[in-house]
């Protein structure tokens, strides 16, 4: 019954929210966000300049070609970046507009960050690549005002009651801190170590381990913020393997769950790691394409996300199996965990 920061496993359960609310015919994928949040009308892309062209500033902005449509957030396909990757000339301008990547304490709401985000340009023209990043934040607040409510209100009444999550959270309740996991990192001589109170800096890579018992944070990230268990997460996941819906309860028309559960960014470049090599809505997809496939055990149709904390889940429709991994520590780039977890799973699954 540990409680886990699942940080960017938010995400597949804020995609879900965003398509619960396209099923009812209160959102499409094709609307521009300018529709539900006024500032991402007239947006800029920030193109770098090349040579000695580098007078006044070592980049110029341009107008976007095409607005940011929810299919962009739900994609990774904005432009839309995080502060934390160090991407030259928008990570300092990230930090210049107080935008944060929702892994530390953070004042005000989600509105407001998504307002100060819209003050930066983009990385690169909608629609023109693959970028993992704010964009499940942003579309969080589409979904608070599409909806008329906060995230955490929605994901409380509309998900986590129905679905029997009665551990997962923004703000970790008081009386359920002690079963929060502690969360470590790395020493230099490659031990590990407890993370104190204090905020944790890795170069642009800011968190803390005390963002989610935060008393009276109304800052709903959704693309970071949650807590979970293993028993909560898994029954989400369950839901998207039954086709969108558990014990009775249905989130999801099942047609709309496949839609989530395929690439849909074309022949993009996806950098998702493990995760699969396309991307569908809010989750990383093992698809057939050729030479792309990641060298992992999962079927082909396979799909899932992680967190920087280094949580894991993935579904495997085929051989009608989900698994959960949760673990507690950053940076975990030297762990294999994951990997192994899977593969000595499907060792041990009949054929």
């Amino acid at each position: 019954d540990t409680i886990f920061r699942v940080a960017s496993m938010t995400k597949p359960i804020t995609s879900v929210a965003a398509l619960m609310l396209v099923d009812e015919g209160k959102l499409r994928v094709s609307d521009p966000v300018s529709k539900y949040i006024p500032e991402f009308k007239n947006l800029t892309v920030l193109v770098p300049k090349v040579g000695d062209d580098k007078a006044a500033l070592p980049y110029t902005l341009v107008p976007v070609e095409r607005e940011v449509t929810v299919h962009h957030l739900l994609t990774h396909t904005s432009g839309i970046t995080y502060g934390l990757f160090g991407k030259p000339h928008l990570s300092e301008l990230y930090a210049k507009a107080g935008v944060s990547d929702g892994l530390i304490e953070t004042p005000g709401t989600m509105a407001d960050n998504v307002r100060r985000l819209a003050l930066t340009p983009l990385l690169n023209q909608p629609g023109a690549a693959w970028e993992y990043g704010l964009n499940t934040d942003v579309l969080g607040r589409v979904v608070e005002v599409a909806a008329g409510k906060t995230l955490d209100e929605f994901f409380r009444e509309r998900i986590f009651a129905p679905l029997k999550m009665v551990d997962t959270f923004f703000v970790v309740p008081a009386d359920k801190r002690g079963r929060l996991s502690a969360l470590y990192t790395v020493a230099d001589d490659k031990t590990i170590r407890r993370v104190g109170n204090e905020p944790q800096r890795a170069g642009p890579v800011v968190y803390s381990a005390t963002y989610s018992t935060q008393d009276g944070s109304q800052f709903f990230s959704g693309g970071a913020g949650l807590c979970s268990t293993i028993g909560d997460y898994s029954r989400f996941a369950q839901m998207l393997l039954n086709g969108g819906e558990l014990e009775g309860a249905r989130l999801l028309k099942p047609e709309t769950v496949a839609l989530m559960t395929t690439n849909q960014v074309g022949d993009l470049k996806v950098e998702a790691g493990n995760h699969g090599d396309g991307f569908g809505y809010g989750l990383g997809v093992v698809t057939d394409r050729p030479g792309a496939r990641p060298a992992d055990a999962s079927a082909v149709g396979s799909y899932g996300w992680g967190g920087m904390f280094y949580t894991y889940f993935w579904v495997d429709p085929q051989r009608q199996l989900i698994g959960v991994l949760m673990s507690q520590i950053y940076p975990s780039t030297h762990l294999k965990l994951r990997e192994e977890f899977q593969q000595r799973t499907y060792q041990a699954v009949v054929p």
